[in-house]
């Protein structure tokens, strides 16, 4: 959510007439991350969570493509950049982290209710 803040901060001061363009999939991005997180958690199995995580992890992944169009083109102060950027690594670190944890659950749960099949 804070990255999604800064983003929404930053992207007030690009041109106005990115408006409907890189101003709009950066807002779009960045707000998309932690909603994918936030509905995958609602209760859903680990494998659609999976799903969830790795459309975030996608958003993420834009962002970072996003951002380095707006450094380029004189959008974002490099120490703009490098901040968000750091926060950027930070939430891919956790979200692959989280992703990773949430598939290994899933296989061992997968493992555990093939040996009670074979076993009953």
């Amino acid at each position: 959510m804070d990255l999604a803040v800064e983003i929404y901060r930053i992207t007030r001061n690009f041109p106005r007439e990115e408006l409907y363009g890189l101003t709009s999939q950066l807002r779009r991005a960045a707000a998309s991350a932690p909603s994918n997180i936030a509905e995958g958690a609602a209760g859903r199995t680990k494998q659609q969570f999976s799903n969830y995580l790795s459309n975030a992890i996608g958003s993420l992944n834009e962002i970072d493509t996003q951002l380095e169009l707006a450094l380029r083109l004189g959008y974002v102060k490099a120490t703009d950049y490098d901040r968000l950027y750091q926060a950027l690594d930070e939430c891919l670190a956790l979200t692959y982290g989280l992703r990773k944890s949430v598939n290994r659950k899933q296989q061992a749960e997968s493992s555990q209710q093939k040996e009670q099949a074979h076993g009953s």
